[in-house]
């Protein structure tokens, strides 16, 4: 069986991987150093319609299948995972109404997200609630035509800059999904800085006191929001962390094949030595690995098969493993030059730890593959 991506997939690759070399890579340390991604930097990843790439091109968007989708997020996360945070949420929220959203919430918000006119963030998380996503805190009482919200959320991925959240809260005990404006009345943002890795990823923590929000916002219906428009969106967020993965570990592989052939030891380039070369096996290999993984859950997606979301599971947890398994040999093999601002290596051990941890941990991912197995073995 051979595995070829189409001359689309390529020429976008191509593209992709051009931007993100002129426009990512040459920054990235000064984007962490700052913790935030500069505005300019949001405008042309809109003006390409990256942050739109998923969107139908009748909506304004890009149109890319997931495999495609798949390399965006590979090629932006070898430059600068924060700046791949920006896609993951962002596509999360125009995929949950793409799929769940009404005519009008489609036709209102899917061309402002498409263009990047609006910035959107999916506000799941909050301080006592993280993998138990169904015991979410929030409430949203009924109040006419409207909601009545209040509560309060955590870690919210570019909460300080996004014009629309994709927020779960309860109602009358069942997990819903709204749609609220930055500018409702109400909401108030506080910045979450000083973080280990994806520092530019621009944090926020949501509070939510009394915001009246329309009844029309809600996506898809009370009751909704984990088992339909949560669990849509989530997928694409892990898809595109276990893609961005991917880049970590190319971009590991790549600055240490180069190291390794200009660092000298004993006489010799430390490529020529044993373990370091051992080192570089191991990445190489497992980089492979992730890629195909990551490629065969795109290409299920793609055909809508059932097995796509086992699929994804897997690819996530085992490409967020090997980035982080990339990074810390990278920074071994770099030394004390890896625990340097100097180089990228340093930055890239603490990116690939959160990955770990965001879309479901890796011991979620093991809990949810391992019963999955034992479901087939029977």
């Amino acid at each position: 069986m051979k595995i070829e991506l189409s001359p689309q997939q390529k020429q976008y690759h191509a593209e992709w991987r051009t931007f993100v070399d002129e426009a990512i890579v040459p920054f990235a340390q000064q984007f962490d150093r700052e913790q935030r991604i500069p505005p300019q930097l949001i405008r042309a990843l809109a003006q390409k319609k990256y942050l739109g790439a998923t969107v139908p091109v009748d909506m304004g968007g890009l149109g890319v299948d997931a495999v495609a989708f798949g390399l965006l997020n590979e090629e932006i996360g070898r430059g600068c995972s924060s700046v791949r945070s920006l896609l993951t949420v962002h596509t999360m929220v125009s995929q949950a109404i793409l799929r769940w959203g009404s005519q009008t919430q489609k036709e209102v918000w899917l061309p402002c997200l498409a263009t990047g006119e609006t910035i959107g963030a999916f506000a799941l998380t909050e301080p006592n609630v993280g993998s138990d996503a169904k015991s979410v805190q929030t409430t949203a009482v009924p109040h006419g035509d409207t909601f009545i919200i209040n509560g309060h959320k955590k870690w919210i991925t570019y909460g300080q800059i996004a014009d629309l959240f994709l927020l779960f809260a309860q109602s009358d005990g069942k997990l819903t999904a709204f749609l609220i404006e930055r500018n409702t009345p109400g909401l108030t943002i506080e910045p979450i800085c000083h973080m280990t890795g994806t520092r530019a990823s621009m944090l926020a923590e949501l509070h939510l006191n009394d915001c009246e929000v329309p009844r029309a916002n809600i996506v898809g219906a009370v009751g909704f929001g984990f088992t339909a428009v949560a669990s849509a969106a989530l997928e694409w967020g892990r898809y595109s962390v276990a893609s961005g993965c991917v880049g970590i570990g190319q971009a590991c592989l790549e600055a240490s094949l180069d190291y390794t052939s200009q660092r000298q030891q004993f006489g010799v380039y430390i490529k020529e030595h044993q373990l370091i070369q051992q080192m570089i096996a191991d990445m190489a290999t497992d980089l492979d690995a992730a890629r195909l993984l990551c490629q065969r859950a795109g290409y299920l997606m793609n055909t809508q098969d059932p097995a796509a979301t086992d699929a994804i599971f897997k690819a996530k947890y085992f490409a967020s493993r090997m980035a982080n398994r990339a990074a810390n040999d990278a920074v071994q093999i770099h030394g004390a030059n890896g625990c340097s601002e100097t180089y990228p290596l340093e930055r890239y051990r603490r990116d690939a730890k959160v990955m770990e941890i965001i879309e479901g941990s890796s011991q979620i991912q093991q809990v949810i593959i391992a019963k999955k197995a034992f479901c087939y073995a029977h």
